[in-house]
This record gives structure tokens, C-alpha cells and sequence, in this order.
């Protein structure tokens, strides 16, 4: 039993050592084979050792066993020794199209720059030892196999480099093929240099750079560039593939829009990739074609925008105004959506026409034709804007008024190459015409307002407030007018208070303004309407001139500064009603409300009966306490 258990310990002892000895022994690792490559095209074998003793950087030397020279040995490249090539390799060498380049010192890769068919054979990659006892492995072969290139690439039409306006379509067709009897892939892409002749040398000998655009790749999908994505995504760029003859694939690159940024010159690539016995994608050829320059024309340079009448126009009120929009300078050839819009700034209410304010739109047509109006929706009805042509636009007011008054300009938004663009489309170029000028012959009208509180009783809480306005208009023709109520708080007395030599004293801050709150309106049309208020309110017209606001049961916030509003309207040829503009504000009435008797005698009457309940509360307190210590006297005689 002994025997067989220190049997069982010196095998396990020498299992262990050999299993430490090749864990920490030299290996050399090489791809997996067989290895397909194609002719005149780079071979790059990666080697590596690990497990060894001594330095870091390892030498390395390649063999080359050729299938035509009878399993014989031939010296390829060597780390350590330049005379280590053989007659075949020598000058290839000396001239770097065969060389070692080192990504470690353990790794190495042999790079053949031009692959010949007679570098077809087994590759063995050698590591001379640094190791104390010769261990493991020091070499390792894989074999290599030169495909003929049959890789082809054309394209159909190439660009002239001729001017293509900003917007148009640009479609680039490549057809590519590959006739291999391995099985293997082809990868296809579209890219452009941003500038240079498509030779690959720029000014100074800088490399012009390269954007890829869009490509099919190796699995077969399709991948948008970087710089592209965003396009494709939106379905501005487009790559598909199509039968062509012998067996070619056709490929189709279709930018909708082009922009300036695509001046460039563009490049069709195809790749033949293969599938390693490590089940990694290689690619083993690879060919580039020029397809040509292109320039585009920047939209800006060519488009125009003018409007018509030019310069000054004056109408007399109820007149029809036209106005009419043009653009200029679209290429034909390119189909792009027009928002047009027509803006207006200035009114009646300046002093100067076009002078100063908002610039607000009138009207607009999208891209689809769709008109819409701006903050004046009774245009609507009174105005129509129309497509006349396709580059020329319209705008009608039937019936103009005073507030059409100011400078017009036509703002033309072009979406360039996209007739119906979608709402996150950006815009390619605005452009804004020169301004029209439009005045409005308007009489002369003149119009004043009065307020007044008639007399009467003292107004107190739960009264009717009455209050008139005398709104007198003087000019010709029939006129209406329109009359609003203004209510201010009262404001709080200022106490001045004399600043004493000898004291700092910082002077009390003057009162804040409030703004006047609208109480109720009697509209040109006999309308009435009536505002926020706490109490009822009614507001009629008694006279021709007089206009009156009642306040019922009003309250304590009811008291205040009034002012009425008065505004002219008047009467076109065509019977509609405009604002002349004229307007007066009045006076301000003060109304204050007194108290009631009945609020007279609540305070005495809440007075007495506290004071009485008090004294009551007292007395009772006073007595009682008394009794109990009357009784208690009692108590303790007994």
C-alpha cells in the first residue's frame, strides 16, 4: 500500500513539473491557414512569441517554402541580419516592398506590398532563442494561397465639372464585379474629396481629405458616412444596388439636394473581403475610380426678390390694393418648395409711416399652396393672396383702411430641391424684396371725450355709481363711435415730511402707478361688453354724444378714478367700417363710497354688548368666588 501511494505521488510530482515547464516554454503563433490572397495587392502576416527568456525584443526571420521549388527553404526577411534574403527577396527588400514592421518587441508583422503569384507557398516565421534550456516551440508555418485579381470597377458618366445649381439631383452610377473561385465578398462606397483633382495631392502636398459619403459593405448592409448620416436619415441620400451585365453589379448614388458643401471631387471604391479560417473578414483587394469634379452654384448668387408698385403709393380709403411679388434667378432645372410671406411695418398710429415698430405678417402661402393670415384674421374676408405663376405672387386688399397703412416687403423662403419639404426641413436661402410704401388718404377727423358724475345723493356701499361720457366726433361722412371705461385705483396721500438737519432720514418712495383696468366697452357696431368687475355693470348710450356707465350695488372695490375712451370709425364706399385712428381719452372722475348708517351704529352696538358681556363675566367671577370661601369658613368651624 505504501509502494503504491509514493508511486502515485512521483507521477503526480512529474505530471506537475512538465505541465510548469510547457506553460513557461517559448511559442510562436501564426494565423490560421490556408490564407487567401490576391495578386498585386499587400499581404500582412502577424507573428508573435511568447513564453521565452531575455529581452523583450525579440528577432525574428521568415521562410518562404515554395509550392514550385520542392519544399527547398528560402530566406525572406530577417530582423537581425540584412544579408538574410535570398536572390528572389533582395531587392524587393532593399527597395521596402518586402520588409518586418514591429508592433512590439514580440510581434512582428511581414508586409508584402505587391503580391506575386510566386509568393504563393508556405510562410514559417522563426524566433532565434535567448532562452537557458531549449523549450517549446520556436517556429511556426502557415500557408498562403495567390488568387488572381479579377476585381472591376467602372462608372457610366463621369462629371464635367460644369456648375450644377444649388438644389438639383445628382446621381452617380458604378458598376463593379468579381469573378473568384473562393468565395468571397465586395464591399462598394462613394466618397468625395473636398478639394485637389482626385489625384490625392493637394497644395503644398498635403493629401486633400476624404469623406466618405455612403457605402454597402462587406455584410451587405447599408452604411451612411459620419458627416452624411443625418441626410441619409432623411432620405436625402439613396445607394442601391441593381443587376447589371456579366454578372456586375450596378451601383446608384442619388443626393436629392445637392449643397455647396458638396463641391468636391468624387470616387467610387470597391473591396474584396474573404472570411479567414479564424472566421475574421479580411480585405484582400481593394480599387479606387475617379468619377470627376463637381462644382455647385450657391443659390444666393443668382436669386432676387422684388415687389411691385415700386416706391411710394397713396390710396384713398376703401380702395383696393395690389400688391405684387416676383422671383428671380430660380434655376429651372431645380424643383424647390416657396414659402412666401408678406410683412408690414408702420401703421396709421406712427408718425411716420414705415417708422419704427414691429414688423408683423400680413399673410403667407406654404409651400403646398395653403394661404394663411396673420393677426388681422378679418383679412380673411376682405383680402385674398394667389399664386399667379410659379415665380410671381399676389396680395389684394379689397377694400384698404387706415391701419393698412406702412411699408410692405415680400420675404421668399426657398427650400431648394424639395417641393414639399417636411416640418424640420431647414430653409436653403430668405430673401426679402425692397419695401412699398403704402399711405392711406384718410379726412380729417376730430374727436374729444368729457366724464362726468351728475349730481345727486352721497353714493355709499349698495349704490348705483352713474357715470357719463360726452364722446363728440367732428368730420364728414357717417361715423360710429366706440367708447371703453377705464377704472384706477385711488391713490394713497404722500406724507411730505421735513427732513430735520440733524436726523437721516430717508424720504418715503413716491407711490407706483397702476395700470388703468377696463371695465366695459360699448364696441362702434352697438356691441356691449363687459369686463372683470365685482359688481353688475350695464353701459348703454343715452344722446347722440352720451354714453353712460352704471356700476349696480356697487362695493368698496368699486371706488376709484374713472376715464372713458373714445374711439372714430368710419364708413368705406363699400360700406364697411375701419378705425380712423382718431381717438381722445377723457378726464378722470373720482368716486368715493360713503358708509351707511346701519355701518354707523355697528360699531357702538359691538362696543356695548362686549362691554357688557365683560362686566357681566366679572361680577359672576366676583360672587362666586366669594360664596366659596364663605363655605369653606363653615366647614372648617365644624
Amino acid at each position: 500500500m505504501r509502494t503504491m501511494m509514493a508511486s502515485m505521488k512521483t507521477t503526480l510530482f512529474v505530471f506537475l513539473h512538465c505541465l510548469l515547464q510547457c506553460a513557461v516554454c517559448r511559442d510562436v503563433h501564426l494565423p490560421a491557414g490556408p490564407l487567401y490572397r490576391v495578386a498585386g495587392f499587400p499581404l500582412s502576416l502577424p507573428c508573435a512569441v511568447s513564453g521565452y527568456e531575455g529581452p523583450r525584443t525579440q528577432d525574428f526571420e521568415w521562410f518562404l517554402y515554395r509550392d514550385d521549388a520542392g519544399g527547398r527553404q528560402m530566406g525572406v526577411v530577417s530582423t537581425r541580419d540584412k544579408g538574410f534574403p535570398y536572390a528572389p527577396f533582395q531587392a524587393r527588400v532593399r527597395n521596402g516592398e518586402v520588409r518586418v514592421d514591429r508592433d512590439s518587441g514580440d510581434t512582428v508583422r511581414l508586409m508584402i506590398q505587391r503580391l506575386r503569384a510566386e509568393d504563393q507557398g508556405k510562410y514559417e516565421c522563426y524566433t532565434p532563442s535567448t532562452d537557458s534550456t531549449y523549450q517549446g516551440n520556436y517556429s511556426a508555418s502557415v500557408t498562403v494561397k495567390v488568387i488572381p485579381d479579377t476585381l472591376q470597377i467602372s462608372y457610366s458618366r463621369s462629371l464635367t465639372g460644369q456648375p450644377v445649381p444649388e438644389g438639383a439631383e445628382l446621381t452617380l452610377t458604378c458598376s463593379a464585379g468579381i469573378q473568384s473561385e473562393q468565395l468571397t465578398h465586395m464591399a462598394i462606397m462613394f466618397g468625395k474629396r473636398s478639394s485637389g483633382d482626385g489625384s490625392g495631392g493637394g497644395a503644398g502636398g498635403e493629401v486633400s481629405p476624404i469623406r466618405e459619403i455612403i457605402s454597402i459593405d462587406n455584410m451587405l448592409g447599408v452604411v451612411p458616412g459620419r458627416s452624411y448620416k443625418k441626410r441619409y436619415d432623411d432620405g436625402e441620400i439613396t445607394l442601391e444596388k441593381r443587376n447589371g451585365e456579366n454578372g456586375q453589379g450596378v451601383y446608384v448614388m442619388k443626393i436629392r439636394a445637392v449643397q455647396p458643401d458638396d463641391t468636391g471631387s468624387y470616387f467610387c471604391e470597391a473591396s474584396q473581403w474573404i472570411r479567414d479560417p479564424d472566421r475574421s473578414w479580411q480585405k484582400i483587394a481593394q480599387r479606387m475610380l475617379q468619377i470627376g469634379k463637381l462644382t455647385v452654384q450657391q443659390l444666393a448668387e443668382s436669386l432676387s426678390v422684388t415687389s411691385s408698385p415700386r416706391g411710394d403709393v397713396t390710396l384713398q380709403v376703401g380702395s383696393p390694393l395690389i400688391l405684387t411679388c416676383e422671383v428671380l434667378g430660380l434655376p429651372s432645372e431645380v424643383n424647390s418648395g416657396l414659402l412666401v410671406q408678406w410683412m408690414k411695418r408702420g401703421s396709421v398710429s406712427s408718425d411716420e409711416v414705415g417708422a419704427g415698430g414691429v414688423e408683423v405678417e400680413v399673410a403667407r402661402m406654404s409651400t403646398d399652396g395653403v394661404v394663411s393670415w396673420g393677426d388681422d384674421l378679418s383679412r380673411a374676408s376682405g383680402g385674398s393672396m394667389e399664386k399667379v405663376t410659379e415665380t410671381r405672387y399676389s396680395l389684394k386688399l379689397f377694400s384698404a383702411r387706415p391701419s393698412d397703412s406702412g411699408v410692405y416687403r415680400c420675404v421668399v423662403s426657398v427650400y431648394a430641391g424639395r417641393r414639399d419639404p417636411g416640418s424640420s426641413t431647414p430653409v436653403t436661402l430668405t430673401q426679402r424684396s425692397e419695401g412699398v410704401t403704402v399711405n392711406l388718404k384718410t379726412k380729417d377727423v376730430v374727436v374729444s371725450a368729457v366724464a362726468q358724475l351728475p349730481r345727486g345723493p352721497l353714493l355709499k356701499r349698495g349704490s348705483t355709481i352713474t357715470l357719463i361720457c360726452n364722446a363728440t366726433v367732428m368730420t364728414t361722412g357717417p361715423t360710429q363711435m366706440q367708447v371703453q371705461w377705464l377704472r384706477w385705483p385711488i391713490p394713497e396721500p404722500v406724507i411730505k415730511r421735513q427732513q430735520s438737519p440733524a436726523a437721516d432720514v430717508t424720504p418715503p418712495e413716491p407711490p407706483v402707478e397702476e395700470k388703468p383696468r377696463l371695465v366695459a366697452a360699448l364696441m362702434y357696431d352697438g356691441v356691449v361688453k363687459i369686463y372683470a368687475n365685482s359688481s353688475e355693470v350695464s353701459i348703454d348710450r343715452v344722446s347722440a354724444v352720451g354714453y353712460r356707465l352704471r356700476v349696480h350695488t356697487a362695493t368698496m372695490e368699486d371706488q376709484g378714478m374713472y376715464a372713458c375712451y373714445a374711439e372714430a370709425w368710419g364708413q368705406d364706399p363699400h360700406g364697411g367700417w375701419y378705425n380712423t385712428g382718431a381717438k381722445a381719452e377723457s378726464n378722470a372722475v373720482t368716486v368715493y363710497l360713503y358708509a351707511r348708517a346701519a355701518d354707523l351704529l355697528l360699531i357702538p352696538l359691538v362696543v356695548g354688548v362686549s362691554s357688557a358681556l365683560f362686566v357681566g363675566i366679572v361680577i359672576i367671577a366676583t360672587v362666586t368666588c366669594c360664596f366659596m370661601k364663605r363655605l369653606a369658613r363653615q366647614r372648617g368651624q365644624k
